[in-house]
C-alpha cells in the first residue's frame, strides 16, 4: 500500500462525514448519546475499511463514486449496517436522515448535497502537505466561515436555506460538470 493511502490519513475526512451524519441522530432525538457514540465509531471503522483500497491523496477525484455516500430510495448500505448496531431499523433511518442525501469522502475534502436541487457545500477541506508534514485542514460552516477541525460544522441552517437568505446562486467553489445527452 502507498505511503499517502495509510488508513490514518482519511480520518479527518471519514470524522468530518461520520460527525454529520450522527448530528441528525442528535438533532431529531430518539437516540441517545451512547447510541450516538457506538453509531460514530461503527461507521467510522466501517468507511475506514470500506475506503482503504480506494483512498488516492495522489488523485482525489479516483475512487469518488465508490466513496459516495447516498441515500435516496434507498438506505446507503453502510449507514444502514451502523444504524443496526445501535438498534436502529432502516425506516427509522429514514425518519432520522434526510431523504435525500449525498455526501462526498474524497481526501482533502468532504462535501454533501442535501436534495437532488441543492447547492453543495463543503463540510471538510485541507491542503495535501508533504509526506511526513502536517497537513493544514479548514471546516466550513454553511454560512461560509472557516474554522480549525475540532469546530466542525454544528448549524441548523442548511445550505439551500442560506441561498435562499443571502441570495446566492451558485455554490462557493467552482466543480466540473458533466452533461449526458441520449
Amino acid at each position: 500500500m502507498h505511503t499517502l493511502c495509510a488508513r490514518g490519513t482519511m480520518k479527518p475526512e471519514i470524522n468530518a462525514a461520520v460527525g454529520f451524519l450522527s448530528r441528525f441522530l442528535r438533532v431529531k432525538g430518539h437516540v441517545n448519546d451512547r447510541q450516538v457514540q457506538t453509531f460514530n465509531q461503527s461507521l467510522q471503522d466501517i468507511l475506514a475499511e470500506q475506503y482503504k483500497h480506494h483512498w488516492f491523496p495522489d488523485r482525489p477525484c479516483k475512487g469518488s463514486g465508490y466513496r459516495c455516500i447516498r441515500i435516496n430510495h434507498k438506505m446507503d448500505p453502510l449507514v444502514g449496517q451502523a444504524g443496526q448496531r445501535i438498534g436502529l431499523t432502516i425506516q427509522q433511518l429514514y425518519m432520522l436522515l434526510p431523504s435525500e442525501l449525498t455526501l462526498w469522502v474524497d481526501p482533502f475534502e468532504v462535501s454533501y448535497r442535501i436534495g437532488e436541487d441543492g447547492s453543495i457545500c463543503v463540510l471538510y477541506e485541507s491542503q495535501p502537505g508533504p509526506i511526513g508534514m502536517p497537513v493544514t485542514a479548514t471546516t466550513s460552516s454553511p454560512s461560509g466561515n472557516s474554522g480549525s477541525m475540532s469546530t466542525m460544522v454544528d448549524s441548523h441552517i442548511s445550505c439551500k436555506e442560506e441561498l435562499m437568505v443571502l441570495g446566492r446562486t451558485s455554490p462557493s467553489k467552482a466543480y466540473n460538470m458533466m452533461t449526458v445527452s441520449s
